[in-house]
């Protein structure tokens, strides 16, 4: 067992082969060892406490180290969550059992669903935010979730052990060590560590190490996984200035009213905590060909943009966006940050200029004349692993049982990190009992699509979930992730509660019970037209009409259906949620019906399994050139569709490859179904050496 703190590569490899002793509580060891955890998670975001609790929901003794505990469900950035394809995220975190998505129902101030003009596939569940709700609910679940432990400190480096006998050549992490000295034993350890790694702050042409402002950055850590051969690469982000709210001129700048009824994000709630008309407002401004005299006059003194560095493409800085942009007005959302906070944060308004440039930029926006900013701007530079090191259970390719979560892994918003926590939590507990990993496809749900495109293509800037990013966006809606994920959850890794499992049957049978019905009540088209007028169906119909097919029209739902047909109908009305998700269902039922075809099409090759030892550089029996080896061998693809999205791996390489891997199948068959055959002298490869 052994750390690289002060050690080189080869330094290091000879310790690997040293004789181990893993002291346990309860072990026969005579010298007390260290605490022991089944799962460490390093680092307090939100990655982090998602992990932690998922490990913990599956039944692993947990420890979350994080350098203040008093920061644990904080949101560094903008104070809100959701959005277009950043909504479906949230709603897959909620029906794996999740943490955040019940939190936004606890502390939210401003409910509001995007993309309503489009169907409700592609539809944004998004929320605004008290950050200091947000923040002591979050603690209060973390600090009385069962089985884990919190511990405030920093991580400095890794405890290394001698691989498992299956794994040869790699090493294994078996704990942490803290920057007091202090070690601590794990079976699994995953990195959630943020912006943190060699974080730094930049303000105009001033830079100092820190991964977020006031908190230090982890520099040890980062020279750690560089040793052990990780690639590292570096990103930047930004924030923007906080605006006392006393100072703005509302009164002249276009409002913004939540939702009513607001849409909770979590399956188990019915409402969210607060009432529609208690709810703040946002507000609507503009930038200003002043705003870009501003930028351009001054990019001399800001170092951040000047940075080759890549920031996020869909979330840029104001500086960003007047360079790419020119002439261009841009948008200006003023959002509370709570509904006792004084402060504004000007949504769109990124910005790394000098405090007093900032102000000056502020204050030449339409009804932020007389504004007064109580904090400025700043940018984030960090450290970052490439994502294609990492496999679909966010394990690493380099070191057995180490997992990493969020923008680690090039990510950037709070809902990608969410995401990532919650796999990584339940697969870290799942490897630490030595069990099967669970894995998300990317014909289930928007998590795998993440997961796929960052394991298989990388990412040279901050990644951000869209649905324009998923293929089956019909079938992967927000309404019914619950029956995408959390069975799979409850069966395979014990992440999900009785309660949640119980509320999902129901819903599961109960839809399925009223399409049954829906289907079965058929009427003329004359009658259907009679009974309801609005619905703009042809009279001229030959054959029966069926009410889901008279669900369908848009003037059309489950309230007026029971209202004509209330036996038996009107039950399916009790419940709000059910009667949306019976509509939605007709909606999308032929095209669905499609869908799923190609979903099943796709599954049958991409699910196909490339062996996990296969040595993509030296295989002889199959036709690739060098380029694409080498990208296979770095990215280390564990299906056939994942080694068909990764960039400049051909069609015609992933033919070769499919049948290398059936026929080598084949064979394997074949010789078990043989008697025993006279030895023979060994082949380059055999398809169970790889």
């Amino acid at each position: 067992m052994f750390s690289l703190r002060g050690c080189g590569r080869r330094v290091a490899a000879s310790l690997r082969r040293r004789p181990l002793s893993l002291g346990r509580p309860g072990s026969d060891s005579a010298a007390p060892g260290p605490p022991h955890f089944d799962v460490v998670v390093i680092g307090g975001g939100h990655a982090g406490t998602e992990a932690a609790a998922a490990a913990a929901r599956c039944g692993s003794r947990t420890l979350l180290v994080t350098h203040r505990v008093d920061t644990i469900g904080q949101m560094s950035c903008n104070p809100s969550f959701g959005g277009i394809g950043k909504g479906h995220l949230m709603r897959e975190v909620d029906a794996l059992d999740g943490l955040c998505s019940r939190i936004c129902d606890q502390s939210g101030v401003h409910y509001k669903v995007l993309n309503r003009r489009k169907g409700p596939a592609v539809w944004g569940l998004r929320a605004q935010i008290d950050r200091k709700l947000y923040k002591q609910n979050m603690q209060k679940e973390i600090l009385n979730t069962p089985l884990l432990t919190v511990r405030e400190g920093a991580v400095e480096d890794l405890i290394l052990s001698e691989p498992e006998p299956e794994h040869a050549g790699k090493c294994r992490v078996s704990g942490v060590v803290l920057v007091d000295g202090s070690t601590i034993s794990a079976e699994s350890v995953i990195l959630t560590t943020g912006t943190f790694l060699r974080g730094m702050i930049v303000i105009g042409l001033d830079k100092y190490p820190a991964g977020r402002l006031g908190d230090q950055s982890s520099v040890g850590l980062a020279q750690t996984l560089e040793k052990l051969g990780f690639t590292v690469g570096r990103l930047k982000t930004g924030t923007p200035p906080r605006i006392a709210k006393e100072s703005i001129n509302f009164s002249i700048l276009n409002k913004q009213t939540p939702d009513n009824p607001s849409v909770p994000f979590s399956f188990l709630n019915e409402t969210v905590w607060i009432k529609p008309e208690d709810q703040l407002p946002c507000y609507l401004t503009h930038t200003n060909p002043r705003v870009d005299g501003i930028v351009l006059e001054n990019l001399h003194l800001n170092s951040h943009i000047k940075e080759t560095t890549k920031g996020p493409r869909y979330c840029p800085s104001i500086e960003s966006k007047v360079l790419r942009f020119p002439n261009r007005v841009h948008q200006v959302w003023l959002e509370p940050e709570g509904l006792d906070s004084d402060l504004i944060y000007p949504q769109g308004l990124s910005v790394t200029l000098p405090a007093e440039l900032q102000e000056k930029m502020i204050t030449s926006i339409r009804g932020l004349e007389k504004a007064k900013m109580i904090h400025p701007g700043y940018g984030v530079q960090y450290d970052y692993l490439d994502p294609r090191q990492i496999t679909p259970s966010l394990e690493t390719h380099l070191v057995q049982r180490l997992f990493f979560a969020g923008q680690i892994n090039g990510t950037t918003g709070y809902e990608e990190a969410a995401a990532q926590g919650v796999i990584a939590g339940i697969n870290a507990s799942l490897r630490a009992s030595d069990r099967p990993p669970f894995i998300v496809s990317r014909t289930e749900g928007y998590i795998g699509v993440l997961i796929d495109d960052l394991t298989t293509q990388g990412t040279s800037e901050p990644y951000r979930m869209f649905t324009s990013r998923v293929e089956f966006r019909l079938s992967l809606r927000p309404d019914n992730a619950d029956n995408r994920l959390t069975f799979r959850g409850y069966k395979e890794a014990g992440c999900v509660s009785p309660q949640r499992y119980e509320r999902a049957s129901w819903m599961k049978s109960s839809l399925e019970e009223g399409i049954s019905v829906l289907k079965s009540i058929e009427f003329s088209s004359s009658k259907w037209k009679t009974l309801i007028p609005q619905a703009s169906m042809s009279v001229n119909k030959s054959v029966p009409v069926r009410a889901l097919d008279v669900l369908k029209y848009e003037d059309v739902d489950m309230e007026l259906l029971a209202s004509v047909v209330p036996e038996p109908l009107r039950k399916y009305t009790e419940c709000t949620e059910l009667a949306e998700r019976l509509k939605i269902e007709a909606t999308y039922e032929s095209a669905l019906f499609y869908q799923l075809q190609e979903i099943k099409e796709v599954q049958r090759d991409e699910a196909l399994q490339l062996p996990e030892d296969l040595d993509y550089l030296t295989i002889r029996d199959v036709s690739l050139s060098d380029e694409v080896r080498e990208k296979l061998h770095f990215s280390r693809p564990q299906t056939i569709g994942a080694a068909s999205r990764i960039p400049g791996v051909t069609p015609a390489a992933i033919v070769n490859l499919l049948r290398f891997v059936k026929t080598a199948q084949q064979r394997q068959a074949a010789a078990q179904e043989l008697p025993p055959a006279k030895p023979c002298p060994p082949a380059a490869h055999t398809f169970q050496e790889l």
